[in-house]
Order: C-alpha cells, then sequence, then structure tokens
C-alpha cells in the first residue's frame, strides 16, 4: 500500500514539474504614463529546465557523434546559448561539436572555448557567433 501511494506521489510531482516548466513568468514594467509592458523574468524555473534539456540534448549527440569527445567537452548552457570549453584533438572536432550543438533545438546561440590539444599557443578556439 505504501509503495503505491509513494508512485502516486512521485507521478504527481513529475508532472507538476513538466506542466511547470512550460510556464513563462512574466512581470509588469511600467513606463512614464502608468502603461504595462511585460518583461519576461530572468532565471525563471521554465528557463531553467529548458537550459537543462539543451544541455542534456547536446551531450547526447555528442556521444552519438564518433568524431566528438564527449567525456572531453563541458556543455553548460544559459538562456539558451550553449558554451562548449574542454579540450579537443582537432579543429575538426571543435567544428563538429559547434555544428552539433547549433543543430539543438532552441540553441539560440554557441559560445565555442574549445582549445586545440597541443596547439602552439595553448589559447581557446576562437568564438563564432550562431548563425
Amino acid at each position: 500500500m505504501n509503495q503505491i501511494k509513494m508512485k502516486s506521489l512521485a507521478l504527481a510531482l513529475g508532472s507538476a514539474v513538466l506542466l511547470g516548466s512550460g510556464a513563462v513568468a512574466h512581470a509588469a514594467d511600467y513606463d512614464k504614463e502608468g502603461v504595462a509592458h511585460d518583461k519576461e523574468k530572468s532565471g525563471s524555473v521554465g528557463q531553467y529546465v529548458d537550459d537543462a534539456t539543451i544541455t542534456a540534448r547536446v551531450k547526447s549527440r555528442f556521444a552519438k557523434d564518433s568524431t566528438v569527445s564527449a567525456t572531453r567537452i563541458k556543455v553548460d548552457t544559459v538562456k539558451g546559448v550553449v558554451e562548449l570549453s574542454g579540450n579537443v584533438a582537432s579543429e575538426a572536432e571543435r567544428d563538429q561539436a559547434v555544428t552539433l550543438a547549433k543543430g539543438v533545438p532552441d540553441v539560440r546561440g554557441v559560445r565555442n572555448n574549445l582549445t586545440i590539444q597541443g596547439s602552439p599557443d595553448g589559447k581557446p578556439a576562437k568564438s563564432r557567433p550562431a548563425s
């Protein structure tokens, strides 16, 4: 009986999280004339869930691609912008990682901070704006 209650509770909580993640939080911003304008809040729960989903999708694509090392590339997403960091073996791997990240739905941009392992200057690769 307790297992049924626990499963029901877990299902209810999971549903609430999924339903809540689709909601977008807005705040009213008033101009000098007192006219309200909707302004999206930063850092909403929905945005965090969306960013986590994007990160998971990028990592999944890396894991499925034989030319990209999913274990050496760190992926962070903030407000739909994916940041890639870590070491890659070649320029081709770096370019493929950026291409895969750009191809994920809802990605607004990609910041390429990948370093080519053994590059003479040891500096990160130059960022390229997402198209």
